[in-house]
Protein backbone atom coordinates (compact mmCIF):
# COMPACT_ATOMS: atom_id res chain seq x y z
CA UNK A 1 0.00 0.00 0.00
CA UNK A 2 1.02 3.92 -0.23
CA UNK A 3 0.30 6.85 1.76
CA UNK A 4 -3.28 7.55 1.19
CA UNK A 5 -3.34 11.17 2.70
CA UNK A 6 -2.29 12.52 0.09
CA UNK A 7 -2.97 16.10 -1.02
CA UNK A 8 -6.10 15.96 -4.00
CA UNK A 9 -5.25 18.07 -6.93
CA UNK A 10 -7.69 20.62 -7.22
CA UNK A 11 -10.02 19.99 -10.36
CA UNK A 12 -10.14 16.56 -11.64
CA UNK A 13 -11.52 15.13 -14.85
CA UNK A 14 -15.47 14.22 -14.41
CA UNK A 15 -14.96 10.92 -15.55
CA UNK A 16 -11.84 9.85 -13.38
CA UNK A 17 -13.75 8.34 -10.59
CA UNK A 18 -17.17 6.32 -12.82
CA UNK A 19 -13.84 4.93 -14.94
CA UNK A 20 -11.79 4.02 -11.58
CA UNK A 21 -14.64 3.00 -10.01
CA UNK A 22 -15.55 0.71 -13.18
CA UNK A 23 -12.16 -0.96 -12.89
CA UNK A 24 -12.33 -1.51 -9.45
CA UNK A 25 -15.14 -3.86 -9.66
CA UNK A 26 -14.30 -5.17 -12.55
CA UNK A 27 -10.86 -6.05 -10.78
CA UNK A 28 -12.49 -7.34 -7.83
CA UNK A 29 -15.05 -9.52 -8.54
CA UNK A 30 -12.49 -11.09 -11.24
CA UNK A 31 -10.62 -12.60 -7.91
CA UNK A 32 -13.30 -15.45 -8.26
CA UNK A 33 -11.99 -16.39 -11.88
CA UNK A 34 -8.52 -17.02 -10.50
CA UNK A 35 -9.80 -18.77 -7.43
CA UNK A 36 -12.07 -21.14 -9.34
CA UNK A 37 -9.29 -21.93 -11.68
CA UNK A 38 -6.93 -22.57 -9.33
CA UNK A 39 -8.57 -24.05 -6.58
CA UNK A 40 -9.25 -27.17 -8.78
CA UNK A 41 -5.93 -28.06 -8.59
CA UNK A 42 -4.20 -26.64 -5.18
CA UNK A 43 -5.38 -26.14 -1.68
CA UNK A 44 -6.13 -22.42 -0.75
CA UNK A 45 -2.77 -22.16 1.34
CA UNK A 46 -0.83 -22.98 -1.20
CA UNK A 47 -2.78 -21.10 -4.38
CA UNK A 48 -2.37 -17.76 -1.90
CA UNK A 49 1.08 -18.35 -1.64
CA UNK A 50 1.77 -18.84 -4.95
CA UNK A 51 -0.23 -15.71 -5.65
CA UNK A 52 1.71 -13.50 -3.13
CA UNK A 53 5.16 -15.23 -4.38
CA UNK A 54 4.70 -14.74 -7.74
CA UNK A 55 3.34 -10.86 -7.12
CA UNK A 56 6.24 -9.78 -4.79
CA UNK A 57 9.23 -11.09 -6.69
CA UNK A 58 7.43 -9.56 -10.55
CA UNK A 59 7.79 -6.40 -8.26
CA UNK A 60 10.83 -6.60 -6.05
CA UNK A 61 13.47 -5.48 -9.01
CA UNK A 62 11.36 -2.17 -9.36
CA UNK A 63 10.88 -1.69 -5.67
CA UNK A 64 15.11 -2.19 -5.52
CA UNK A 65 15.48 0.09 -8.54
CA UNK A 66 13.03 2.64 -8.80
CA UNK A 67 11.64 4.82 -6.16
CA UNK A 68 12.96 5.75 -2.27
CA UNK A 69 15.48 3.89 -0.95
CA UNK A 70 13.57 1.03 1.36
CA UNK A 71 14.66 1.68 5.19
CA UNK A 72 14.02 -0.98 7.44
CA UNK A 73 11.48 1.07 9.85
CA UNK A 74 9.52 1.63 6.69
CA UNK A 75 10.14 -1.77 5.57
CA UNK A 76 8.75 -3.42 8.82
CA UNK A 77 5.84 -0.64 8.82
CA UNK A 78 4.26 -2.00 5.71
CA UNK A 79 4.87 -5.56 6.35
CA UNK A 80 2.74 -4.84 9.23
CA UNK A 81 -0.12 -3.84 6.99
CA UNK A 82 0.40 -6.63 4.53
CA UNK A 83 -0.26 -8.64 7.59
CA UNK A 84 -3.15 -7.41 8.03
CA UNK A 85 -4.59 -6.48 4.21
CA UNK A 86 -3.18 -9.54 3.01
CA UNK A 87 -2.33 -12.58 5.18
CA UNK A 88 -5.22 -11.85 7.80
CA UNK A 89 -8.28 -11.05 5.64
CA UNK A 90 -6.98 -13.58 2.51
CA UNK A 91 -6.30 -16.66 5.02
CA UNK A 92 -9.30 -15.58 7.20
CA UNK A 93 -11.89 -16.12 4.70
CA UNK A 94 -9.89 -19.20 3.29
CA UNK A 95 -9.92 -20.64 6.86
CA UNK A 96 -13.67 -20.21 7.31
CA UNK A 97 -14.58 -21.93 4.03
CA UNK A 98 -12.06 -24.62 5.02
CA UNK A 99 -14.21 -25.13 8.32
CA UNK A 100 -17.44 -25.27 6.53
CA UNK A 101 -18.69 -21.75 6.51
CA UNK A 102 -21.30 -21.29 3.81
CA UNK A 103 -19.15 -19.89 0.84
CA UNK A 104 -22.23 -17.73 0.18
CA UNK A 105 -22.43 -16.26 3.71
CA UNK A 106 -18.51 -15.66 3.35
CA UNK A 107 -19.25 -13.89 0.47
CA UNK A 108 -22.35 -12.18 2.05
CA UNK A 109 -19.70 -11.21 5.00
CA UNK A 110 -16.90 -10.36 2.70
CA UNK A 111 -19.15 -7.86 0.65
CA UNK A 112 -20.40 -5.63 3.47
CA UNK A 113 -16.77 -4.46 4.29
CA UNK A 114 -17.54 -0.87 2.36
CA UNK A 115 -20.20 -0.52 5.25
CA UNK A 116 -17.17 -1.61 8.01
CA UNK A 117 -15.41 1.66 5.81
CA UNK A 118 -18.15 3.90 5.94
CA UNK A 119 -18.64 3.44 9.92
CA UNK A 120 -14.97 3.54 11.00
CA UNK A 121 -14.03 6.59 8.66
CA UNK A 122 -16.35 8.81 11.16
CA UNK A 123 -14.38 8.43 14.19
CA UNK A 124 -11.07 7.89 12.78
CA UNK A 125 -10.63 10.07 9.69
CA UNK A 126 -13.60 12.72 10.63
CA UNK A 127 -15.00 11.61 6.87
CA UNK A 128 -18.52 12.19 7.78
CA UNK A 129 -21.45 10.43 5.58
CA UNK A 130 -24.26 12.42 4.95
CA UNK A 131 -28.21 11.00 5.82
CA UNK A 132 -28.43 10.41 1.78
CA UNK A 133 -24.88 8.71 1.95
CA UNK A 134 -26.39 6.58 4.64
CA UNK A 135 -29.64 5.71 2.99
CA UNK A 136 -27.40 4.47 -0.20
CA UNK A 137 -25.59 2.34 2.04
CA UNK A 138 -28.33 0.89 3.20
CA UNK A 139 -30.14 0.26 0.34
CA UNK A 140 -26.65 -1.24 -1.74
CA UNK A 141 -26.41 -3.84 1.50
CA UNK A 142 -30.22 -4.57 0.61
CA UNK A 143 -29.34 -5.64 -2.87
CA UNK A 144 -25.75 -7.26 -1.92
CA UNK A 145 -28.32 -9.56 0.06
CA UNK A 146 -31.01 -9.91 -2.86
CA UNK A 147 -27.96 -10.90 -4.63
CA UNK A 148 -26.64 -13.62 -2.60
CA UNK A 149 -30.07 -14.81 -1.14
CA UNK A 150 -30.18 -18.05 -2.98
CA UNK A 151 -26.90 -19.06 -1.35
CA UNK A 152 -27.09 -18.07 1.66
CA UNK A 153 -27.79 -20.68 4.88
CA UNK A 154 -26.13 -20.93 8.26
CA UNK A 155 -24.47 -24.29 7.89
CA UNK A 156 -22.73 -25.86 10.67
CA UNK A 157 -19.41 -25.12 11.47
CA UNK A 158 -17.88 -23.87 14.55
CA UNK A 159 -19.02 -20.65 16.51
CA UNK A 160 -14.93 -19.53 16.02
CA UNK A 161 -15.13 -19.73 11.91
CA UNK A 162 -18.16 -17.44 11.83
CA UNK A 163 -16.29 -15.41 13.85
CA UNK A 164 -13.02 -15.31 12.29
CA UNK A 165 -15.09 -14.50 8.73
CA UNK A 166 -16.17 -11.33 10.28
CA UNK A 167 -12.97 -10.52 11.86
CA UNK A 168 -11.25 -10.88 8.72
CA UNK A 169 -13.26 -8.13 7.01
CA UNK A 170 -12.83 -5.70 10.00
CA UNK A 171 -9.25 -6.15 9.68
CA UNK A 172 -9.06 -5.00 5.94
CA UNK A 173 -11.42 -2.06 6.93
CA UNK A 174 -9.26 -0.81 9.65
CA UNK A 175 -5.88 -1.54 7.49
CA UNK A 176 -7.74 0.59 4.51
CA UNK A 177 -8.72 3.55 7.09
CA UNK A 178 -5.11 3.29 9.22
CA UNK A 179 -3.57 3.84 5.37
CA UNK A 180 -5.87 6.15 4.66
CA UNK A 181 -5.07 8.05 7.87
CA UNK A 182 -1.41 7.98 7.45
CA UNK A 183 0.39 11.64 7.01
CA UNK A 184 4.35 12.43 6.28
CA UNK A 185 6.04 9.07 5.21
CA UNK A 186 5.38 8.66 1.19
CA UNK A 187 6.28 5.07 -0.03
CA UNK A 188 5.55 4.24 -4.00
CA UNK A 189 3.11 1.85 -4.55
CA UNK A 190 4.77 -0.61 -6.57
CA UNK A 191 7.28 -0.73 -3.23
CA UNK A 192 4.46 -1.04 -0.73
CA UNK A 193 2.47 -3.66 -3.01
CA UNK A 194 5.71 -6.03 -2.80
CA UNK A 195 6.16 -5.76 0.75
CA UNK A 196 2.93 -6.53 1.29
CA UNK A 197 2.81 -9.60 -1.04
CA UNK A 198 6.22 -10.94 -0.23
CA UNK A 199 5.27 -11.05 3.29
CA UNK A 200 1.79 -12.78 2.71
CA UNK A 201 3.73 -15.12 0.33
CA UNK A 202 6.20 -16.02 3.50
CA UNK A 203 3.18 -16.27 5.94
CA UNK A 204 1.08 -18.67 3.68
CA UNK A 205 3.72 -20.52 2.88
CA UNK A 206 4.37 -21.66 6.54
CA UNK A 207 0.83 -22.61 6.64
CA UNK A 208 1.15 -24.56 3.16
CA UNK A 209 4.05 -26.42 4.57
CA UNK A 210 2.68 -27.14 7.42
CA UNK A 211 -0.77 -28.90 5.91
CA UNK A 212 0.57 -29.85 2.80
CA UNK A 213 3.90 -30.95 3.36
CA UNK A 214 4.90 -29.40 -0.07
CA UNK A 215 5.41 -25.85 -1.79
CA UNK A 216 5.51 -27.73 -5.39
CA UNK A 217 2.64 -25.88 -7.69
CA UNK A 218 0.83 -28.20 -9.82
CA UNK A 219 2.14 -28.06 -13.17
CA UNK A 220 -1.27 -27.54 -15.00
CA UNK A 221 -2.99 -25.17 -17.48
CA UNK A 222 -5.93 -24.67 -14.93
CA UNK A 223 -3.82 -23.56 -12.56
CA UNK A 224 -1.25 -21.71 -14.88
CA UNK A 225 -4.20 -19.57 -15.57
CA UNK A 226 -5.60 -19.30 -12.56
CA UNK A 227 -2.18 -17.75 -11.36
CA UNK A 228 -1.88 -15.15 -14.15
CA UNK A 229 -5.64 -14.20 -13.77
CA UNK A 230 -4.99 -13.48 -9.59
CA UNK A 231 -1.66 -11.90 -9.91
CA UNK A 232 -2.12 -9.64 -12.89
CA UNK A 233 -5.68 -8.65 -12.54
CA UNK A 234 -6.91 -9.41 -9.20
CA UNK A 235 -3.53 -8.27 -7.48
CA UNK A 236 -1.25 -6.05 -9.82
CA UNK A 237 -4.74 -4.31 -11.70
CA UNK A 238 -7.35 -4.26 -8.55
CA UNK A 239 -5.19 -3.16 -5.70
CA UNK A 240 -2.95 -0.74 -7.86
CA UNK A 241 -6.76 1.56 -8.50
CA UNK A 242 -8.04 0.64 -5.59
CA UNK A 243 -4.94 2.25 -3.26
CA UNK A 244 -4.96 5.09 -5.95
CA UNK A 245 -8.28 5.65 -5.80
CA UNK A 246 -8.06 5.78 -1.86
CA UNK A 247 -5.60 8.48 -2.37
CA UNK A 248 -7.90 10.90 -4.47
CA UNK A 249 -11.33 10.28 -2.97
CA UNK A 250 -12.68 9.66 0.22
CA UNK A 251 -12.05 6.34 1.91
CA UNK A 252 -16.43 5.58 2.01
CA UNK A 253 -16.69 6.33 -1.13
CA UNK A 254 -14.38 4.70 -2.82
CA UNK A 255 -15.29 1.27 -0.86
CA UNK A 256 -19.23 1.77 -1.65
CA UNK A 257 -17.94 0.65 -5.37
CA UNK A 258 -17.27 -2.66 -3.86
CA UNK A 259 -21.13 -3.16 -3.15
CA UNK A 260 -21.04 -4.34 -6.75
CA UNK A 261 -18.50 -6.99 -6.74
CA UNK A 262 -21.30 -9.37 -6.00
CA UNK A 263 -23.52 -8.91 -9.18
CA UNK A 264 -20.87 -8.25 -11.42
CA UNK A 265 -19.18 -11.81 -10.09
CA UNK A 266 -22.40 -13.60 -11.19
CA UNK A 267 -22.18 -12.37 -15.00
CA UNK A 268 -18.40 -13.40 -14.62
CA UNK A 269 -19.66 -16.64 -13.37
CA UNK A 270 -22.19 -16.90 -16.09
CA UNK A 271 -19.88 -15.77 -18.87
CA UNK A 272 -16.97 -18.20 -18.20
CA UNK A 273 -19.04 -21.21 -16.36
CA UNK A 274 -22.09 -20.89 -17.71
CA UNK A 275 -23.84 -20.55 -14.36
CA UNK A 276 -27.50 -19.68 -14.20
CA UNK A 277 -28.89 -15.87 -13.89
CA UNK A 278 -31.87 -15.34 -12.02
CA UNK A 279 -34.94 -12.15 -12.10
CA UNK A 280 -33.53 -11.85 -7.97
CA UNK A 281 -29.92 -11.35 -9.43
CA UNK A 282 -31.06 -8.47 -11.81
CA UNK A 283 -33.54 -7.28 -9.07
CA UNK A 284 -30.34 -6.93 -6.90
CA UNK A 285 -28.09 -5.34 -9.33
CA UNK A 286 -30.27 -2.54 -10.31
CA UNK A 287 -30.79 -1.97 -6.53
CA UNK A 288 -27.27 -2.18 -5.39
CA UNK A 289 -26.38 0.81 -8.20
CA UNK A 290 -29.30 2.88 -6.64
CA UNK A 291 -27.19 2.72 -3.82
CA UNK A 292 -23.81 2.96 -5.09
CA UNK A 293 -25.15 5.96 -7.05
CA UNK A 294 -26.91 7.60 -4.13
CA UNK A 295 -23.18 6.68 -1.99
CA UNK A 296 -21.06 8.25 -4.08
CA UNK A 297 -23.11 11.48 -4.74
CA UNK A 298 -23.19 12.47 -1.26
Amino acid sequence: MTDLASSAAPTRHPLLWPAMAALLVVGWSSGFVGIRYANEEAGIALLLFWRCLLSGLILLPFALVFGPRLRLRAVLGQAGFGVMAVFLYLGGFALAIGQRVPTGLVALISDLLPLAIAALSQPVLRERLSGRQWLGTAIAVAGVVVVSFDSLRLGAAPLWAYVVTVGSMLVFAAASVLHRRQRGAHMPLHQSLCIHTLTGALLFGLCAWTVEGSLTPPLTRDFAIGMAWLVLVATFATYSVYYTALRLFPAAKVSAAIYLSPPVTMLWSWALFSEPLTAAMFAGLAVTMLGVWLTSRG
